[in-house]
């Protein structure tokens, strides 16, 4: 695989990790901001990455692992790696913390209407927020690397929808370390931090299989990227749009997002 094809894949991880920096930037210089628009946008995120999960990378693992074994062990082994990927996301939410997940978000008037004076209960859940999404933008940060290596223009759609959807993390990390701290430098730098481990994971990731790196682990690697991407639109990006928006507003989002991702990958056949 050629460099120039890496680098472009790196960058587009780093573009969709570094967006938390976006939210942050949200939160900091305007109090107010448009929840529908953010509903909308994060339902059309959660449509873009179903859509392409489910029809586009699903596929792709399973005629890649069909190169090594039959028609029916492919396809079965496709389905134990997609729901794999899902596993794994699912056991990090498990291990943290719901008032440190990033996944369980919170509204930041909450934030500005919380009852608790203690400023270090505030620095700590924005401490333990950065970590959390660190952990989690880390299997991200991988699914962004390996679709943008197996195809340009799909990777392109996914940093995009991942983009977007760490925009609210973005918030959770800064909003509740700039009410602990008043510093909006400090916020801003660790809520912009924590995207670094999209790129990290997509570094480490790369260098742990470019040595073994054929058709069957391409096609299990990119099975375990789609059940990522499914989990994290249905565990965290339609319940926030739901959170900041109407049902409606969410729901068309993602019905925009399927649309857009289909007429997307039909025209560049």
């Amino acid at each position: 695989m050629d460099t120039t094809t890496i680098l472009f894949a790196l960058g587009l991880t780093l573009f969709a990790g570094l967006s938390t920096g976006i939210g942050s930037l949200l939160g900091l210089i305007s109090r107010k901001f448009n929840p529908k628009f953010l509903a909308g946008s994060l339902g059309f995120s959660a449509g873009v990455m179903v859509y392409v999960s489910l029809v586009e990378i699903f596929s792709k693992a399973r005629v890649s692992l069909s190169q090594t074994f039959t028609v029916k062990q492919s396809y079965g082994l496709t389905v134990v790696a997609f729901f794999a990927g899902i596993a794994v996301l699912a056991l990090i939410d498990r291990l943290i913390p719901s008032y440190e997940n990033p996944h369980e978000m919170k509204n930041v008037h909450d934030l500005e209407q919380d009852n608790e004076p203690q400023k270090k209960k505030l620095m700590r859940m924005g401490l333990f927020s950065a970590l959390a999404i660190g952990i989690h933008n880390f299997p991200e940060g991988l699914a962004t690397f390996m679709a943008a290596l197996a195809d340009p223009k799909l990777g392109i759609s996914i940093a995009i929808a991942i983009a977007i959807h760490n925009i609210p993390e973005g918030l959770a990390v800064s909003a509740p370390i700039f009410y602990a701290t008043q510093s909006r430098r400090k916020a801003f730098f660790l809520s912009f931090s924590s995207g670094l481990a999209e790129p990290i994971g997509a570094l480490v990731g790369y260098f742990l299989l470019r040595s073994f790196f054929n058709e069957m682990t391409a096609g299990l690697v990119f099975a375990g990227v789609a059940g990522i991407m499914v989990y994290i639109s249905l565990d965290e990006l339609l319940p926030t749009a739901e959170e900041y928006g109407e049902h409606h507003i969410a729901i068309g989002g993602l019905v925009a997002g399927m649309l857009v991702m289909a007429i997307s990958l039909w025209l560049f056949m």
